[in-house]
């Protein structure tokens, strides 16, 4: 397996870097290169093979791993060594159904309060990404301006609460959707299909129709958890 690049471990004081900083840094390599399928979703690596894919310490490594054991994107087995969690239908429900539990609160109070010139500019650029689908095909440029288009959206739906707390567990949230998407082909039509169910809940907040948001947002969760599922 390819080495991930190196990191200094010494500040530019030459001071080493405290073990808690190195273990967040650990966690966050870890989920790196697992989403960069430097890892693949499902298997099994040792803890030594990890400290040298993600290049970090196996002591920070070991706490970053019980973080995410107890996230549960991995089992540590003592004797077998680490195993990354393949998605199935479980969690692709239980991510759905958590995820649902959160926006849809978020999104009335988005569509009653949000700024309306940020609710524009979403719209807009979902519009245009659309637009440019729809005349010339799905290119590499598009996918990234829509995975940003879905961080964009879906941030500012749960920001609207200004909760720390739902912040945290939406971040972490995130994580399982990033899993679920790993294997997941992306179209032009189920491109163009995403997107315009992003359009209806745009459109209910710029007519500050609460419920009319909240019931789009549903209708993109089931849709999005079929997807997931390779249903559609």
């Amino acid at each position: 397996m390819q080495v991930a690049r190196k990191i200094k471990l010494a500040s530019v004081n030459d001071e080493p870097i405290p073990s808690q900083r190195l273990s967040d840094l650990a966690y966050e390599r870890v989920l790196e290169a697992l989403f960069e399928r430097r890892v693949q979703a499902g298997s099994f690596v040792s803890q030594g093979e990890l400290s040298e894919i993600v290049d970090v310490p196996v002591a920070p490594l070991r706490d970053a791993l019980r973080v995410l054991e107890a996230e549960g994107i991995l089992a540590i087995h003592p004797r077998s060594g680490i195993q990354f969690v393949r998605p199935g239908f479980e969690l692709t429900r239980s991510t759905y159904q958590f995820r649902s539990i959160l926006e849809r609160a978020a999104v009335r109070v988005f569509a009653e309060q949000g700024d309306e010139d940020l609710i524009e500019e979403i719209g807009k650029r979902h519009e245009a990404l659309i637009a440019s689908i729809a005349a010339k095909g799905l290119t590499a440029v598009d996918l990234v301006e829509m995975e940003e288009l879905e961080r964009v959206l879906h941030n500012a739906v749960i920001g609207i609460l200004r909760n720390p707390l739902i912040d945290s567990s939406y971040r972490r949230m995130h994580n399982y959707l990033r899993l679920l998407r790993l294997d997941r082909k992306i179209t032009a039509p189920v491109a163009l299909r995403t997107l315009k169910e992003h359009v209806e809940i745009i459109e209910a907040c710029r007519k500050r129709d609460a419920d009319g948001a909240e019931a789009a947002l549903d209708a993109h969760f089931q849709a999005a958890m079929q997807r997931s599922m390779g249903f559609i």
